[in-house]
């Protein structure tokens, strides 16, 4: 009889060692780490520096003086209790939030209306709906802040023109921008037009995303139309909504340029926001360190905000994985 000799298995006593056998499962698994170092620090480079440089500036006294001068004045707090001890701020940051949650409410809401109507009308209406809403979205912010003007305008608006055809004889030359109130409801309609195309597209793919055996499904167990929705289109829809919804508050939280361009914070302070507010402070006011306090405030007050809607969508995202 012939003996048979079995080979060892690698790592085991008695079998030799491949040199770098054991380092070539560390550099695999370091290997995703590695490709993505690059995009880190270009984040961290372009996002991270100016956000602590930020941070850094609200703690100094930094006016027009000290910027020409290349001074760096440390103050401390004392920007931030400027700020927080301005009764101002705390009217401007309720207005801000009050403001950001009825824009976000009702973009959400019509791009969920329009969404479904283009799921379930023909072909050439969807069509037209869809260039529409591309139209509205591309057109630029300051230009529709201009048509806008122009529409609620006291004198020449269409709409008090077309208000008063119909009967109602009081708004003739009648002022839309006579409060702030009424000054931040024409802004946020103009927001709300020019968010909800976005939006509505979001969600339009979100749908066409159901299988369609789930709707045969349901109609065959006969099920309403609201039954569907509820059991079938919104726990699909929900994870995709969640989302545009934190966009839409990211965004809409932040807005600047159609409240300034539109009556620049009037009238008397009426319609101004934290980011006019922050504006004002900065470049019109040349206080740089306030308005970097200014600015981190608003994060603060947005983090606030966001804090539970954030829980709870990462615990939608958990829940999917």
């Amino acid at each position: 009889m012939t003996a048979t000799h079995t080979r060892p298995a690698p790592g085991t006593a008695g079998s030799p060692v491949v040199p770098g056998a054991r380092r070539r499962p560390r550099v695999r698994e370091a290997m995703p780490y590695l490709l993505l170092a690059p995009a880190v620090l270009a984040l961290i480079a372009l996002l991270g520096w100016p956000a602590v440089n930020v941070v850094v500036t609200s703690f100094r006294k930094l006016d027009l003086g000290e910027l020409t001068r290349g001074e760096f004045t440390w103050i401390g707090f004392d920007n931030y209790a400027q700020i927080l001890g301005n009764p101002e701020f705390w009217t401007v940051t309720l207005r801000t939030v009050v403001f950001t949650s009825s824009i976000v409410a009702a973009t959400v809401l019509t791009a969920l209306l329009l969404a479904l109507l283009m799921k379930h009308v023909p072909v050439v209406p969807r069509v037209v709906l869809q260039v529409s809403l591309l139209l509205a979205w591309a057109m630029p912010q300051l230009a529709a802040t201009t048509v806008f003007q122009w529409i609620f305008d006291q004198q020449y608006g269409i709409l008090n023109k077309t208000l008063v055809l119909l009967g109602f004889e009081s708004f003739a030359g009648h002022s839309w921008f006579a409060t702030g109130a009424s000054t931040l409801t024409v802004v946020g309609i103009l927001i709300t037009w020019q968010a909800v195309p976005f939006v509505a597209m979001t969600l339009y793919a979100a749908l066409l995303g159901v299988p369609k055996d789930l709707y045969e499904s349901a109609g065959i167990d006969g099920a309403s139309g609201w039954q569907t929705f509820t059991a079938i289109t919104w726990p699909q829809l929900k994870p995709v909504l969640m989302i545009v919804t934190f966009l839409s508050v990211l965004w809409d939280f932040k807005v600047f340029s159609q409240v300034w361009a539109m009556r620049e914070g009037g009238p008397s302070g009426g319609s101004t926001t934290l980011p006019v507010m922050q504006y004002l402070e900065g470049i019109a006011g040349k206080h740089f360190g306030a308005a970097a306090a200014v600015s981190v405030l608003m994060v603060l007050v947005l983090v606030v905000v966001c804090a539970q809607y954030l829980r709870l969508l990462l615990r939608s995202q958990e829940v999917d994985l």
